[in-house]
């Protein structure tokens, strides 16, 4: 009886402790508005019904909105903070300090209402904070009722209208937006030009606008029947209301952002990626040239979605939408908003990629771009990177040979701050922009160099399926990397990540020896690396060496097709390392420490014997 009682006990015990939820949690909403665009004056009229699920075990009094509109007016803190960086961000200058009262952007709210009460709200710029009567208790929902009107501002930074190659609207961070609130509290980022952060859940949007608009960006038009625009090739009967206007009618599903473009001379095309996904292009008619470049970037985007589901993760949405617009590109669930008119149709497809790919690295593995820039932007940097040398063809042995030659420019600068800097409190643009792009392209590269690409490889694809639809930090990343390869990585990732110290290994010394031939490294850099080394003999023979740290607890597998002798792990606070080679020095050719220029070794002369047959090309 009592075994059988204890088997019982076990069994309870076990349901019971795998029926317990996840200690992660994250926020759902669901979004259903309907707009009223008029495109003579540039505003829009809108009603919303928001659902939110208090998925936390907190209860909520208040809850926050926002209002990105609100930047583009003169004395916003987007307008005064450009005013006042060193390099402020060509596109802003002083740009938005000139608006006329016609020209600016705003976000009024007319009222909101949980369930039928009126609530109170104060808006502070881009923020509106919200004073509930009745708390949010954990796991439970609540409704609000928003009305709202706004303008929408002359183009100046990814939102607006008539920008510069003509395209009517962007509307992008158009909406009252419900901010994100997570295990580090609400998530208030005022919009100062830089990055968003959004809860995941579903949209439901009815945007009536004049009939000669076609829309194109996020979600999926459930009335193409009654739209016509190149959605259907099916008999279209338009309902067409007194003011000549269509409703269109979109839902997205499983997404933290909704964005969209208007114009009334967009070409929409569509290419059948697959079974699953259609990409769909809105562009205005240009000239011959300009035309003829959208088509080739149709049939090249329809290669690169293709490269990027096998080596990164399947493309989990029925469409992907590129659409002319913007300032430049920027990335949002399903879509991307970019320029389109270039002259040079590779790069526009270098845009069109780096955009697209963001909807693997921002779009469903939603990271926060204001507290992981480099996160949102490395990764997606190096994943482009990747995608274009499939593309095009290789450019040299490292594909991230650009990102690298980036944070060595701001490593000499002496600009650089840590990547653990938000996005906006960088204190130049330019150690942003390269802090974010290409030191957090090196970190995926360089992790690779770690522990190994093979593993680099198994890495990204595991957390992009378990991480999909999730807001996923620096250390789910740094458990999956671990878990692959068996290497321990909290080192690297503290270093490279919250610190701006460098990597820089010396071949200090070869000397003959009775057995052969004695080699001293010193790293004189703060930062310490697993070593690939590399011997040249002179009769043509290849010999790779290998030493681990041995705070990695374990060792990558060999990369090369030489054959590797691996060799005691070096204890990091030791600054010198030496080894023996049983063949004379004579008889050396060559010595190099990472031939394969993965690490980033801000002083690459030291790290070859004889100095003098290597010349660094970032140099």
């Amino acid at each position: 009886m009592t075994r059988i009682i204890s088997v019982l006990s076990l069994l309870v015990i076990s349901i019971f402790t795998n029926a317990q939820p996840s200690s992660y949690w994250q926020q759902k909403i669901k979004y259903d508005m309907n707009i009223d665009m008029n495109v003579d004056t540039y505003k829009y009229t809108g009603k919303s019904k928001i659902t939110y699920y208090n998925n936390s075990p907190d209860t909520l009094r208040r809850v926050y909105f926002h209002l990105y509109f609100n930047a583009f007016q003169p004395g916003s803190e987007m307008d005064v903070r450009q005013q006042n960086l060193p390099d402020p961000d060509r596109r802003i200058g002083d740009r938005i300090s000139k608006l006329s009262a016609s020209e600016i952007g705003y976000q009024k709210i007319i009222s909101i209402k949980q369930g039928r009460k009126n609530l109170s709200y104060n808006v502070e710029g881009t923020l509106m904070e919200v004073e509930m009567q009745k708390a949010i208790l954990p796991h439970s929902k609540t409704v609000f009722y928003l009305k709202n009107e706004a303008q929408v501002p002359v183009q100046v930074r990814r939102s607006g209208r008539n920008n510069s190659e003509g395209v009517k609207l962007s509307m992008t961070q158009w909406y009252p937006k419900m901010a994100e609130y997570d295990t580090e509290g609400w998530h208030l980022d005022s919009y100062i030009s830089r990055e968003f952060h959004g809860v995941y859940g579903t949209f439901d949007v009815k945007i009536n606008i004049d009939k000669n608009y076609t829309i194109g960006g996020t979600g999926i038009l459930k009335n193409a029947e009654e739209i016509g625009h190149g959605y259907t090739q099916k008999k279209v009967k338009q309902k067409v209301d007194k003011s000549g206007k269509l409703q269109w009618h979109f839902v997205a599903n499983n997404v933290h952002d909704f964005a969209w473009g208007a114009d009334d001379e967009y070409i929409h095309d569509i290419i059948k990626m697959n079974d699953k996904t259609d990409i769909h292009f809105f562009y205005k008619k240009g000239n011959e040239d300009r035309t003829k470049n959208w088509k080739e970037l149709e049939i090249t985007m329809q290669k690169a979605f293709n490269f990027i589901n096998k080596n990164f993760g399947e493309y989990p949405y029925e469409q992907f939408s590129i659409v002319q617009g913007g300032d430049g590109g920027m990335e949002y669930p399903m879509s991307t908003i970019m320029l389109g008119n270039g002259k040079n149709v590779k790069g526009m497809v270098g845009l069109a990629v780096h955009e697209s790919l963001h909807s693997w690295y921002q779009g469903v593995l939603g990271f926060n771009e204001q507290k992981y820039p480099w996160m949102d932007e490395g990764f997606t940097t190096w994943a482009e990177n990747l995608t274009m040398d499939y593309l095009y063809g290789k450019e040299g042995d490292n594909v991230h040979k650009g990102s690298y030659r980036g944070y060595f420019a701001i490593q000499r600068s002496g600009k650089e701050e840590a990547l653990t800097t938000q996005a906006d409190l960088y204190k130049t643009n330019f150690a942003y922009g390269q802090a974010s792009y290409s030191k957090g392209a090196v970190f995926l590269a360089q992790l690779g160099y770690i522990i190994g690409e093979e593993n680099l490889n198994k890495t990204m694809l595991r957390f992009f399926n378990e991480w999909k639809f999730k807001h996923p930090a620096p250390n789910n990343l740094k458990r999956i990397a671990e878990k692959e390869s068996g290497i321990q990585l909290q080192w690297y990732f503290d270093k490279w990540i919250t610190t701006t110290e460098t990597i820089d290994y010396e071949l200090s010394s070869v000397l003959n020896t009775d057995k052969g031939t004695a080699v001293t490294i010193a790293r004189i850099g703060e930062i310490p690396m697993p070593l690939d080394i590399t011997v040249a003999l002179k009769n043509g023979e290849v010999k790779t060496y290998y030493i681990p740290l041995r705070m990695m607890r374990g060792s990558k597998q060999n990369e090369t097709k030489f054959s590797r002798t691996e060799l005691k792990a070096w204890p990091w606070v030791y600054p010198e390392y030496s080894f023996s080679i049983d063949i004379p020095k004579e008889d050396i050719k060559f010595i190099g420490i990472d031939v394969s220029e993965r690490m980033a070794d801000v002083n690459k002369k030291n790290n070859y014997y004889p100095k003098t047959e290597f010349v660094f090309e970032g140099e």
